[in-house]
């Protein structure tokens, strides 16, 4: 199976910021006096900043205006930056730059496709930022995974169709985004939780773009 693109998620498959997420979300939480743990922040992976948020809300049986939503998702997003201030270069995950680097020698074509509203900051960080294509992040969606928006937007800016991209996920919202877009899917990650994808793999380590297109076709 041959790709002409390659679309990425950004969080726990370009970098792992997850445990600033968790930090960030649980003070807020406990601000708020919801219990929140690692397991409801697995189930915010791939979940917008709002929708993120509400699950939160949702948990302590919370209402609250659309005023005092805006302002709690700012403070978590400050808290969250405060974190992530020190990302460099080396934090990239492994394999991650190996991959870009091969594809860009390859002619694939490379997007990303996060629903963070801080991808190109994260980028920018890790200095990959002008090794992408194309940038769809949460400030240019509407709906959020597991709706394939992000990803439909992605081709669209690739100039390909879905079926000619290959999609990189580590989260169940990415994956089902994927496959309900049309678009074949690598989790990354566990199999228990990535069943659905084409293929899962715990990690991107020493692959290299045939051996992942590969494991595709003889799926």
């Amino acid at each position: 199976m041959t790709f002409k693109g390659c679309l990425f998620d950004l969080d726990g498959v370009i970098v792992d910021t997850a445990s600033h997420h968790f930090v960030a979300w649980r003070t807020l939480a406990d601000e708020l006096g919801v219990a929140f743990d690692e397991s409801d922040n697995e189930k915010l992976k791939g979940v917008s900043r709002v929708d993120s948020l509400e699950f939160i809300l949702q948990k302590g049986n919370l209402v609250l205006d659309s005023n005092t939503k805006l302002r709690l998702m700012e403070k978590k997003n400050a808290h969250y930056l405060g974190l992530a201030a020190q990302i460099q270069p080396s934090d990239a995950l492994p394999g991650i730059v190996a991959l870009i680097d091969e594809l860009k020698v390859l002619g694939v074509k490379i997007g990303l496709g996060s629903s963070s509203k801080n991808a190109e900051q994260i980028l920018s960080k890790l200095g990959l930022l002008d090794a992408f294509d194309t940038i769809v992040d949460g400030n240019h969606l509407t709906l959020s995974k597991p709706d394939p928006e992000v990803f439909l937007m992605g081709a669209n800016a690739l100039g390909l169709l879905p079926e000619e991209c290959l999609v990189l996920e580590d989260a169940s919202a990415g994956v089902q985004a994927a496959i309900s877009g049309g678009f074949s899917v690598l989790g990354i990650g566990r199999k228990e939780e990535l069943g659905q994808a084409d293929a899962v793999v715990s990690g991107l380590g020493d692959l290299n773009w045939s051996e992942i297109q590969n494991l595709l076709t003889h799926k």
